[in-house]
């Protein structure tokens, strides 16, 4: 008799019964995240730069892997307010731009053309980490003003 009932049972209740679960497959399952993938690609990205020494790259790719990142933690709602990662990650940008650039020049020798001097490996690199933070506080400030966060 317990076979006949199940015969007339609908899939969702006879899953109910039995206990399988097919996440993914119906609405109450969240979907795969495309965060983790541009995360990965950010970092990828940003090492070259910044070990390569290729300015717009190592921004370019702080810019992306500091987004993402946001966007993984936002998604995941582990903050409330993406804006506030954001300029967290660029506060911690900042002291490690400012420890390559003040660790390895003179004081004195402090200049725009010093700062984005190639030949100083150390310096350069760390004057686009400076760079790509001072967009990130720009961006987390303009997020804050105008009250808006990622989606």
């Amino acid at each position: 008799m317990l076979d006949s009932v199940r015969v007339y049972m609908s899939d969702e209740v006879r899953d109910d019964v039995s206990g399988e679960v097919s996440p993914g497959l119906s609405d109450q399952y969240r979907k795969a995240s495309p965060w983790p993938m541009l995360v990965a690609f950010g970092f990828v990205i940003s090492e070259l730069g910044v070990l390569l020494g290729i300015f717009p790259i190592a921004v370019g790719g702080l810019l992306l892997f500091t987004g993402t990142v946001a966007g993984i933690l936002n998604e995941s709602e582990y903050v409330t307010r993406a804006w506030l990662s954001i300029a967290a990650i660029a506060v911690i940008l900042t002291i490690l731009g400012g420890l390559a650039v003040g660790l390895n020049i003179d004081p004195g020798a402090i200049s725009v053309a010093a700062l984005l001097d190639p030949t100083r490996p150390f310096v350069y690199r760390g004057t686009s980490i400076l760079a790509a933070a001072a967009v990130l506080f720009a961006l987390a400030g303009t997020l804050r003003v105008l009250g808006h966060d990622l989606p």
